[in-house]
């Protein structure tokens, strides 16, 4: 019976093996998961939640209907400069124009076409801007804004590189967005001010770690024309700019004229105080004097006025704000001490055109705004935009050597 018992196994099992063989094995593989009546559940409660909701909010804008302005860019006197670019989704306008209006110089100065690499210097940026903030104990602004004097003490302190040598992207970014990142970088700095845990090597090389993983390793050395050079020696022997040789004027009020003085704003987070303070009328007159002669200015100030129009390309004030002929220092500093003029945006004036006794500059611009219609890239700003809500501009000291001789 044993025997028996153990033939029957061997048979159930061979059996068993003869079937296992047979029945084909089922496969897997990734997809991606679909669930199309979910979908339509979803699109119609989105779309019955936006028939609740208010009506859109409307801007107030001045109708530009009838008005004279220019539309083209070939209407304008222009300096050289490199076409725009993007800042993408970053807070970065100040390296953008700031880069921009240096490109111009390099060409003004040796006539070459360099398109340089703007998230070089904002890579060395947030790494200043870290070390002040460990440095002063968390009470140094650490944000995406600053100013276009920026970019100079970063090439000082850093140089720079072209833009093919370091982008910032990853592979298939087209754009730049610094949401995450500068998100990252902030709640780590108010984690360390919590802690009250101020070591600075360790910071930052926390706040590399973090600009690493984003904007990727800036170079240390680069290859340009086949030669081999650190970015301080591209920027001194390539470049050939003088950081030194760049100034920024001012005019407000609430400081003493012919004095050097701190622009008080959140963007100038490291308090220089080398702003050259000028009366409105020679704030004005030196700006369209280095124009005509062929001195791109890079400027800021706000952009968010009735007379602002993205489709329009136009920056002008309406009669309905204030008339041209009342746009004076007192109502200048009127809208700064009130703060309807803030420090918004920073652009690069790189052209001019008189119209009926009136100068219209030619802005090029890194915003969004600026690519919604054609021509993409630019703003058209008239002279009393500039005058009455354009509080800064950084220029070359030869375009306004005039304005700086009278200062002590």
């Amino acid at each position: 019976m044993k025997y028996v018992l153990i033939i029957l196994a061997i048979a159930i099992f061979a059996s068993n093996a003869s079937f296992a063989q047979d029945k084909p094995k089922d496969k897997a593989a990734f997809e991606v998961h679909k669930s199309e009546f979910w979908d339509t559940i979803k699109k119609s409660n989105d779309d019955f939640i936006k028939k609740q909701e208010k009506p859109e909010k409307k801007s107030f804008k001045v109708d530009l209907s009838g008005y004279k302005f220019p539309k083209k860019i070939d209407e304008f006197e222009r300096c050289w400069y490199n076409a725009p670019v993007s800042q993408g989704n970053t807070g970065t306008c100040w390296c953008y124009s700031g880069t921009s209006f240096l490109e111009s110089e390099i060409y003004r100065i040796t006539k070459q076409e360099i398109k340089i690499s703007e998230m070089f210097t904002v890579y060395w940026e947030y790494v200043e801007k870290a070390r002040r903030f460990v440095r002063e104990r968390g009470n140094s602004v650490f944000s995406e804004g600053s100013q276009q004097g920026g970019v100079l003490r970063q090439w000082k302190e850093y140089g720079c590189v072209p833009y093919s040598d370091y982008t910032g992207l990853k592979s298939g970014q087209t754009f730049n967005d610094h949401t995450k990142m500068v998100g990252e970088m902030t709640n780590y700095l108010q984690t360390v001010k919590t802690q009250n845990s101020w070591n600075e090597e360790t910071i930052l090389a926390t706040i590399k770690s973090i600009l690493n993983f984003y904007l990727g390793v800036p170079p240390s050395e680069i290859t340009f024309n086949s030669k081999k050079m650190t970015p301080k020696e591209f920027c001194t022997n390539v470049a050939k700019i003088n950081t030194d040789d760049y100034v920024d004027i001012y005019s407000m009020m609430e400081k003493p004229y012919w004095e050097k003085c701190e622009y008080e704003v959140p963007d100038n987070w490291w308090k220089s105080a080398n702003y050259y303070n000028v009366p409105l009328d020679d704030f004005m007159d030196a700006l369209k004097s280095a124009i005509k002669a062929n001195y791109t200015i890079t400027i800021g100030g706000d952009v968010s006025e009735a007379g602002y129009d993205s489709h329009a390309k136009v920056g002008m004030i309406p009669t309905f704000d204030i008339p041209s002929e009342y746009i004076d220092e007192n109502a200048r500093q009127f809208r700064f001490s009130n703060q309807t003029t803030t420090d918004d945006h920073g652009i690069h004036i790189v052209g001019y055109k008189v119209i009926d006794g009136k100068y219209w500059f030619l802005i090029k611009d890194s915003g969004s705004g600026s690519k919604n219609v054609e021509p993409k890239g630019y703003y058209f700003y008239h002279e009393d935009y500039v005058k009455l809500k354009m509080t800064t501009y950084l220029v070359h000291k030869d375009a306004v050597s005039s304005l700086i001789k009278k200062f002590k």
